[in-house]
């Protein structure tokens, strides 16, 4: 078994992911005019317009900040450094442009899952709606037996190995800068989730909107103070990261592989951190309600998400790194370690404090990122009832006591394996219904373009009804 899961992981993560993604993300780019680019304004608007008068789900604010609790993770921290160690500092060039791409490929895979949501059944106060790309391979595709697939592989990867990893993550953090006992962390985080998640998807939303824009903030903030007093080393700075990228300029120390190595590792660490095209995002897209409302605003939102999570945050701790003076290409200081030692050098002894506080906030907030994710493939597969999601929320718990106390690297590459499946099913699916992406775009900018508010009635394009709820869009 284990050299079955090993041969999966190499062909998904070696090959069909890498390769798979970055072109999936250049075709959207294309296809879609660049609007990543010339329509960012478009991205800022969706996100603030206000809350829609529509009761049955969460705001776009909301939708963008659940995102952001399960894009942003120890990964932001730990995975930018181990990147910088591997593959020189070039790869933070390679990082940018995965980014660039994976806007283009996270608006289309949200703005799907928009299009075919549905309203779960109950009352007008506790009725939300349920979508993703379960929805739309079954609705959209017609193949409810790969939603299915899809859905198992998400509960297994998201809901439950990745919040092990998170709170071991957060375990090792605690103890190695306050020398908090590791029962004590599980226990304590185990309640602190339970708090959130037994609240379900609205209780999750209010929580990410407080407590995600403040760990982004204040972590952008400490990086801003870090280039304000290195300001004179930022243009050289900057410049090698570019020559590093294209093997101009050889990085100290000798990165093996140089050009290669640098661009496998930017792009890897890229889509590990932004998840676009990976499937996970769009669950919680199609919870929220778009203003204006059209599948597109929410697409908008979440290519947002990626901009934050990759172009900002990511390359804070990329800087933070590169200005310390600690950093050696193929160094044996890589990781947690290596970003501790970094901001020791920017701000004293409370820098190993400051990292291991934001691998918690960053951390915590993944976990109940990924338990929203999940409770959506649960309510495709039909268990999304009191009883199941009281069993999955168990699970969750005990999955992060399990993982506060030790290494899950053995369940975790079968996990590997199970996000490389969805993922592969996923980017199939949204190639397979790019037309009714771009329909959406064109009617969305045709609408903008000519001074009015888009409002998308499904009634008007006949050609891609099949399986789209046609109160919710009338």
């Amino acid at each position: 078994m284990t050299a079955i899961i090993g041969f999966l992981n190499k062909v998904f993560w070696g090959y069909v992911l890498i390769y798979g993604l970055i072109a999936v993300g250049i075709y959207f780019t294309i296809r879609l005019r660049f609007q990543q680019i010339l329509r960012f304004g478009e991205m800022m608007r969706s996100v603030t317009a206000a809350p829609a008068g529509d009761r049955g789900g969460i705001s776009p604010f909301q939708a963008l900040c659940t995102s952001l609790a399960s894009r942003v993770g120890t990964g932001n921290i730990a995975g930018v450094a181990v990147a910088l160690v591997l593959g020189g500092p070039g790869a933070i060039f390679w990082m940018w442009v995965v980014a660039f791409v994976g806007m283009a490929t996270a608006y289309a895979e949200s703005t799907l899952a928009q299009l075919y949501k549905v309203r779960e059944a109950g009352s007008e106060a506790d009725a939300v709606y349920r979508g993703g790309p379960a929805f739309y391979i079954a609705h959209g595709l017609g193949l409810p037996w790969l939603g299915a697939v899809f859905s198992v592989c998400l509960i297994l990867s998201f809901g439950l190995v990745f919040n092990a990893v998170q709170a071991n993550s957060i375990a090792d953090a605690m103890t190695g800068a306050f020398g908090i006992p590791k029962p004590v962390t599980g226990l304590a985080l185990a309640a602190l989730t339970a708090i959130v998640i037994f609240g379900g998807i609205r209780q999750i939303a209010r929580v990410a909107e407080y407590v995600v824009p403040f760990m982004a903030g204040i972590y952008i903030l400490v990086a801003l103070f870090v280039l304000v007093t290195n300001l004179t080393e930022v243009p050289a700075m900057l410049y090698h990261i570019v020559a590093n990228a294209f093997g101009l300029a050889e990085a100290a120390g000798g990165v093996a592989g140089g050009l290669a190595a640098a661009m496998l590792n930017g792009v890897k660490r890229g889509l590990f951190s932004n998840e676009a095209g990976m499937g996970s995002a769009p669950n919680i897209a199609a919870a929220a309600s778009p203003n204006p409302h059209h599948p597109s605003s929410q697409g908008f939102v979440q290519a947002l998400g990626v901009f934050i999570d990759t172009i900002l945050i990511c390359t804070c701790t990329a800087l933070m790194i590169l200005l310390s003076g600690v950093y050696t290409p193929g160094g044996e200081l890589t990781g947690t370690q290596l970003t501790q030692a970094a901001m020791q050098e920017h701000i004293g002894g409370i820098g190993s404090w400051f990292v291991a506080v934001a691998i918690f906030f960053f951390a915590f907030t993944s976990i109940i990122g990924n338990y929203a994710y999940s409770e959506m493939a649960m309510s495709f597969l039909g268990i999304g009832n009191r009883t199941g999601l009281t069993i999955l929320r168990s699970l969750v718990l005990a999955m992060v006591i399990w993982g506060a106390l030790q290494a899950v690297s053995t369940v975790f590459d079968l996990a590997d394996a199970s996000m490389g499946l969805m993922a592969t099913i996923n980017l199939i699916a949204i190639l397979a219904l790019s037309g009714t992406v771009v329909t959406l775009t064109q009617n969305y900018f045709r609408q903008r373009d000519a001074g009015r508010e888009p409002r998308f009635h499904i009634a008007d394009h006949p050609e891609i009804a099949r399986g789209v709820d046609a109160d919710i869009w009338k």
